[in-house]
């Protein structure tokens, strides 16, 4: 019985810390997005890159094509002062366990295995803009289909910060309809190689 009891609360203290440290980060990471228009640009390129993609209308297509790159030049702009504001943040505060599930005290217990989200935002932002100019000369498809991913693995990032990088993972799906093994294999292979060797993720499935 007095085991039992000491499980619980073992599990009941993990529990209540883990609960302030999310709370903690989704703050922080809340401060600093709540200066920008990222999650209303993010939500325009998703819903206009759908609507151009079911658009049977080739000039009305084109259109579409044509506002999103106004708003793909808007959002690499915000991106890249948020990423750069993210840098004066005190390094203590960014660090990200690399375990797959969230347990409280993690970053400190085990700091070798963690990662600096700062440096994940970096490559982010670098890959949305390399997917935005698009210097390969991609199909509006093909660029939309990077893009996409290039957006949908940072998404990943910011929930795996604030929570565990299963929930992240979980969300991803939920959201998107996609695994983080795929969107991984869809970014750009400089985005997908940087971004491995930082998180300590697979390069392939």
């Amino acid at each position: 019985m007095q085991f039992i009891f000491l499980v619980f609360l073992v599990f009941a203290i993990n529990f209540f810390i883990k609960k302030k440290e999310q709370r903690q980060r989704i703050i922080l990471l809340g401060r600093q997005l709540g200066q920008y228009q990222i999650e209303k640009l993010m939500e325009t390129l998703a819903d206009g890159y759908l609507r151009a993609l079911g658009e049977a209308d080739e000039d009305r297509r084109n259109q579409v094509w044509r506002y999103l790159d106004t708003a793909e030049v808007q959002f690499c702009e915000q991106f890249n002062k948020f990423s750069a504001q993210m840098m004066t943040l005190d390094a203590a505060d960014t660090r990200v366990s690399k375990f797959a599930v969230g347990f409280a005290m993690a970053t400190k217990i085990f700091p070798k295995n963690t990662f600096d989200v700062r440096e994940a935002l970096a490559i982010h932002a670098r890959g949305i803009e390399k997917a935005a100019k698009n210097e390969m000369g991609r199909s509006p498809r093909d660029k939309a289909f990077t893009l996409s991913a290039e957006l949908f693995l940072m998404q990943h990032t910011c929930h795996w910060f604030c929570n565990s990088k299963d929930i992240a993972s979980a969300r991803l799906l939920m959201r998107h309809k996609t695994t983080y093994a795929q969107v991984l294999q869809a970014v750009d292979a400089d985005t997908r190689s940087a971004y491995c060797a930082l998180t300590g993720s697979k390069e392939t499935p």
